[in-house]
């Protein structure tokens, strides 16, 4: 989303948001004015009209005058995409998942080290065993972006669980980027 296509709302209601880059929780209360900074993977990076970066989840979409976007097992069955192997499907979950700083998806981040699925369980369900990193060892959200892969995951029904590990070892640096988001980002 470019400069010029940022827009306003105003909340419809009190809605719980994450404050980033903190990782933690608060409320934005009835009425507040907010300018809508990013709208990727499901979820919006707003500004209030107070200060600070906040990342409104899909649930909450509907209080800034926003439609709740389908999951993503939902929105392959529309799309044709179930043919797609899982393997396929799990790594595009995984491009629906962004930093709410950053306009580029996880996966052409270099944020995911690996992605595994075990063999079948008994029901024919798998676990999925993602490793990744954060672009800094202190952002605050580690836990929110495992939280949010994790869930996305488990949405597809041949996925039992998802396992989100975050480590640090090898440390990411911007050369770990696809040639791609390098170019988004204005790095060459």
């Amino acid at each position: 989303m470019s400069t010029s296509d940022r827009s306003e709302a105003i909340t419809t209601r009190e809605i719980e948001a994450v404050v980033i880059p903190h990782g933690s929780t608060t409320r934005i209360p009835f009425g507040t004015k907010v300018q809508i900074m990013q709208k990727l993977g499901g979820t919006v990076t707003v500004t209030t009209e107070y200060g600070g970066l906040y990342r409104i989840d899909p649930e909450n979409l509907d209080a800034i005058g926003m439609e709740v976007p389908a999951a993503p097992e939902a929105a392959a069955a529309t799309s044709g995409d179930a043919a797609k192997s899982l393997d396929d499907r799990v790594w595009e979950v995984l491009r629906s998942c962004y930093d709410p700083e950053i306009p580029v998806n996880i996966v052409e981040l270099g944020l995911v080290y690996s992605c595994l699925l075990d063999p079948p369980e008994a029901d024919g369900r798998q676990v999925a065993k993602i490793q990744m990193t954060l672009t800094a060892p202190g952002c605050g959200m580690g836990d929110i972006l495992a939280q949010d892969i994790q869930k996305r995951l488990e949405k597809l029904r041949e996925i039992s669980r998802a396992e989100v590990e975050v480590v640090f070892d090898p440390p990411w640096n911007q050369g770990m980027m696809s040639e791609a988001a390098r170019l988004q980002l204005g790095f060459y």
